[in-house]
């Protein structure tokens, strides 16, 4: 089983000239480009993460590096098989990839920025719930406390103490952006689709 990541900037004309550099400066640790990602057709762009568990993370980061520079994604996350790997991800096949690609043309007319799609329908039906209910403070985060949640998923290890060097700013503050950006509930949501997606995996 894998997962792949469809998305295309919200507002993408809006944006400043150079957001496609930014993008893919977010994407670049994701791996090589274009087998495991890619930028296409102007502002979409698609991201294969081999182990399905750390799907959801992946999207956070994704999200809040972009909010972090005052932009934004709406973005699918489908799971399933890969049965042709081509060179460029987005001529790859299988059923994850059809589970992303199908979902991302609705999400402008659900107008949700993040669902996922696994086929199990009572799995997706409880997932997304709980995803939308995030969406409501994830869709809003200001860019420091973009900044924060980008970090802290980037270096799980460190302390706040730690956290606020790289940042510039004291553990009180760090403190405070972590409560704003509602950080324990963003990791908490990731603890249990892990332990979701690893029952449903091993089925």
């Amino acid at each position: 089983m894998t997962s792949v990541i469809t998305g295309d900037i919200i507002g993408s004309r809006q944006q400043s000239e150079h957001w496609v550099e930014d993008l893919k400066k977010i994407l670049t640790p994701f791996g090589q480009t274009p087998s495991q990602w890619e930028v296409y057709r102007g502002d979409e762009f698609q991201i294969e993460v081999s182990n399905p568990e750390d799907a959801l993370l992946v999207t956070i980061l994704v999200k809040a590096r972009l909010r972090a520079i005052k932009s934004d994604a709406r973005m699918s996350i489908g799971f399933g098989d890969k049965t042709h790997h081509a060179e460029k991800i987005s001529e790859s096949n299988g059923s994850a990839f059809i589970n992303s690609g199908e979902l991302f043309e609705t999400l402008k007319k659900q107008k949700v920025t993040l669902a996922m799609r696994t086929g199990d329908l009572n799995f997706d039906e409880k997932m997304n719930l709980m995803i939308q209910l995030a969406l409501t403070f994830m869709d809003s985060w200001l860019v420091q406390s973009a900044e924060f949640v980008a970090l802290a998923i980037e270096n799980p290890k460190l302390s706040q103490e730690e956290l606020g060097q790289k940042l510039g700013i004291n553990q009180a503050a760090v403190s405070r952006r972590q409560k704003r950006a509602q950080f324990d509930l963003v990791m908490q949501l990731d603890r249990y689709f892990r332990t979701q997606i690893k029952q449903l995996t091993a089925l």
